[in-house]
């Protein structure tokens, strides 16, 4: 396998397009996976991903052509450029045309070889693992630690280069016939998952599950801890477009433009992405072989800014790539790759169930897809934990419940505000795992129908 710069070199070398963009990632990944007490299987792997973009000019208009390939074969090269340019001869103009940004040189890493992991990473969890295997309670669960170096260059000279580490940990937990419970974190390089306190915390949820408790569907106030606080947030922020929003089509959406301005809560609660965010660190700059309505192709290398989509409870930023910020007089924004939540106390969830006279404990969704677009109305499940809180303290497992909610609804009715935690999302893990939230306090969550899922 050549090297990644070596690839970048020969597309901008042999490609006969007006402009060019390639984009090379190099993935390595282990992974590791227990099931009944005991370790499964493991395993690494490597592999390489490239893009390649042609861009043809015809006056005012702009034709886009796309090849990915995950060959390693440099001889295949010259065939994914050529396929790439008959793509843009053949598109018809593309709405989000701009001129490509200019360069500034090779960056000082631009040279260095990919980064990768191994089985290793591991050692820590597996050993700390292996003292919960000793114990009564079934764990299954799985660790995935992957590393991306990503090159990015351009026929306008931009150069990139960015190594992003990306790891996660899910354990589930079972005691006799019906209770179950889930943890998980996510993690840059495993040497800070504490997984005695994670199985410390699977047997409090089991402990609490030794009383079953039916409840109806209703309105219950609830206490989301962190993670699920970041499963409504992450999918609030992937709806945050400018286009749409100015379309008229999104929960964004007002009569004449966007809802930018408009308070939704009076805690001081900032939603926002930021690369550099201490221990969530993302990608820089913009690197896609696709454009959408929250980022354009042509805004490759274009730097990422933290941007406060809420601030201070009031909606205030929308995703913009360039073109559409010219188009609509606005400021270019991008979502990074990460998200949090701050402006909470400093109380913890532990600390809000203490406070607590009678609600629920919601601790994991699952299955959320959306159901009104103009309202951002979401459905899902709860899933492995529901527990019943009386007096200040978890008496209980409740049975499973359908949901239906919209996060901007929320954030209109969030009575409290915990500290802000890294946390990891259950359903949308596999897409989004840098997050940090405060548990949330919601005075009547709707539980929408009893779901028999266990």
């Amino acid at each position: 396998m050549i090297p990644a710069q070596e690839v970048v070199e020969r597309v901008l070398a042999e490609s006969k397009a007006d402009e060019t963009i390639v984009i090379v990632s190099d993935e390595s990944e282990a992974s590791l996976r227990w099931a009944g007490n005991s370790m499964t299987t493991n395993g690494v792997s490597s592999s390489r991903s490239w893009t390649v973009v042609s861009i043809v000019r015809d006056g005012s208009a702009s034709h886009v052509g796309s090849v990915s390939s995950s060959s390693v074969d440099p001889d295949e090269i010259t065939d994914v450029v050529a396929a790439s340019a008959a793509a843009a001869r053949s598109a018809p103009p593309a709405n989000d045309a701009m001129p490509l940004l200019g360069g500034g040189g090779d960056p000082d890493d631009w040279g260095d070889a990919s980064e990768g992991t191994d089985i290793g990473v591991f050692a820590g969890l597996a050993r700390d693992l292996a003292g919960g295997f000793d114990g009564a309670d079934r764990l299954y669960g799985f660790a995935h630690h992957q590393v991306d170096s990503t090159w990015l260059a351009t026929s306008a000279g931009i150069r990139r280069r960015f190594v992003q580490p990306t790891g996660s940990v899910e354990i589930n937990g079972k005691r006799g016939a019906d209770a179950s419970a889930w943890v998980g974190a996510g993690t840059r390089h495993f040497a800070d998952v504490d997984v005695p306190e994670m199985l410390a915390e699977l047997s409090t949820r089991l402990d609490w599950a030794a009383t079953r408790v039916d409840l109806p569907a209703g309105r219950y106030e609830t206490l989301l801890p962190p993670s699920t606080v970041a499963d409504l947030m992450i999918y609030l922020a992937w709806t945050m477009e400018g286009r749409g929003a100015q379309e008229g089509h999104t929960a964004f959406s007002r009569a004449g433009g966007t809802r930018i301005g408009e308070k939704l809560t009076d805690l001081p609660l900032t939603l926002y992405s930021a690369p550099d965010a201490p221990d969530l660190a993302c990608a820089p700059f913009v690197a896609t072989g696709a454009s959408s309505d929250s980022i354009s192709i042509f805004d490759n290398g274009m730097p990422i800014e933290r941007t406060d989509w809420i601030h201070e409870g009031t909606i205030n930023a929308l995703a913009y790539p360039r073109a559409a910020a010219q188009e609509f007089s606005e400021t270019p924004a991008v979502l990074a790759d990460n998200l949090l939540l701050a402006g909470g106390s400093d109380a913890t969830i532990s600390d809000m169930v203490a406070k607590t006279e009678r609600g629920l404990l919601l601790t994991t969704l699952w299955y959320i897809r959306e159901v009104d677009p103009a309202t951002l109305l979401l459905t899902g499940l709860t899933r492995d934990g529901v527990y019943l809180v009386e007096d200040g303290a978890v008496t209980g497992a409740v049975n499973n419940f359908r949901f239906n909610e919209s996060p901007i609804d929320l954030l209109r009715r969030v009575a409290e505000a915990g500290a802000t935690e890294r946390t990891l999302p259950r359903e949308w893990k596999d897409w989004f795992t840098r997050t940090a939230m405060p548990p949330m306090r919601i005075p009547d969550f709707h539980m929408s129908s009893v779901s028999q899922a266990n």
